[in-house]
């Protein structure tokens, strides 16, 4: 799995009981967890990709690398525990979602992975819910479900370079794409820190600039219900590009303030158009681990209370996620839900190689 933070592969070797993907759980154990960061370059042409920047061809052998750099990762992995998968769930690397035109790009190499593993290899799963008219995201939630269980609400935050919620009520699940989460604020960090992220939010440490905000939050993304998806496209590197000019008049603490309380209080905004089925909830994501921005998550949506997942390890979720929705197409049950994405039906996902 490769995220929209776009700073490598999260590989995860999970165990299922296929019988429990109907109205149970499935997930039985994480049997190892490994992440694999881009070097610099290749995260740079990741990012130029994301920013539409590369031309036909260098699109085409970025998707050869990644593809080596996914195998090499889920090799690694496997070579370590000793373990040979029955199969493998490839996500890719995203790098443009444009659902209002029912288009997505992931790129990776399913038959470079499926000759390098010598198992099975599932792989483009968002395209099947988009073409029964879905977003093509979000698809975790289902995997949320199947990871809680179903017996008592739960609320999970996800500040991954995109943030997004699932929430279920205990009788009916909520999830969407709720704006930035953490895209923004490492672009930032490369831009006047040179880092590729601000450790735990430590330069973060100004005023927020809420004239700024507010403007910001006029946004058109802002402005839909649900269901909804989005990406770098929207929330990325030319929207910094934009927005650099007037943030570059701040000391530089206050910009990085300014952009941790944007995507804040873009989580503050969106929760607040359904009735929430509780008062707290469970952060995941590198978010998680940005001070400044969980300070302003407690400002800006004080009715909640917000605690880290720890059930899984830092980095492991969407990968465990990402191989639960694999298996649950193995056992043919459907992976996607139409009332999050707002596809017509619901489907079993994915196309498949074999070795």
């Amino acid at each position: 799995m490769s995220g929209t933070s776009a700073d490598g592969v999260d590989v995860a070797l999970i165990e299922v009981d296929p019988t429990g993907f109907d109205g149970g759980q499935p997930f039985l154990q994480l049997l190892g967890h490994e992440q694999t960061p881009y070097p610099d370059e290749l995260r740079a042409t990741v990012l130029a990709a994301a920013g539409n920047r590369l031309d036909p061809a260098a699109l085409c052998i970025l998707q050869r690398r990644l593809g080596d750099h996914h195998a090499e990762a889920a090799a690694s992995l496997c070579g370590k525990l000793k373990l040979q998968p029955d199969l493998a769930s490839l996500h890719g690397q995203t790098v443009q979602h444009h659902p209002e035109h029912g288009a997505t790009l992931q790129l990776s190499d399913p038959y470079v992975l499926a000759e390098r593993l010598r198992c099975p290899v599932v792989f483009d799963l968002r395209r099947r819910d988009m073409a029964l008219g879905g977003q093509g995201a979000p698809l975790v939630p289902k995997a949320e479900l199947w990871l809680h269980g179903a017996d008592r609400p739960f609320l999970a935050l996800n500040l991954g370079g995109i943030a997004n919620a699932t929430i279920w009520d205990g009788a009916k699940l909520y999830a969407w794409d709720l704006g930035p989460g953490m895209s923004l604020l490492d672009l930032g960090a490369r831009r006047w820190l040179d880092l590729d992220f601000d450790p735990y939010g430590g330069h973060a440490a100004g005023a927020v600039d809420e004239s700024r905000l507010a403007d910001w939050l006029k946004h058109p993304y802002f402005q839909v219900p649900p269901p909804k998806s989005t990406g770098r496209e929207v929330f990325g590197e030319a929207w910094l590009d934009r927005e650099a000019p007037a943030l570059e008049r701040l000391p530089l603490p206050d910009r990085l303030a300014t952009l941790a309380a944007f995507t804040a209080s873009a989580v503050a905004h969106e929760l607040r158009r359904i009735r929430l089925p509780l008062s707290g909830g469970l952060l995941s994501g590198g978010g998680a681990r940005h001070a400044r921005l969980r300070d302003e998550l407690a400002k800006r949506a004080p009715a909640l209370t917000w605690r880290v997942d720890k059930s899984l390890p830092p980095g492991s979720r969407e990968a465990v996620s990402w191989a639960l929705l694999g298996a649950a197409g193995a056992a043919g049950f459907p992976a996607n839900l139409p009332e999050v994405t707002g596809a017509t039906a619901e489907a079993v996902l994915g196309a498949w190689v074999f070795p």
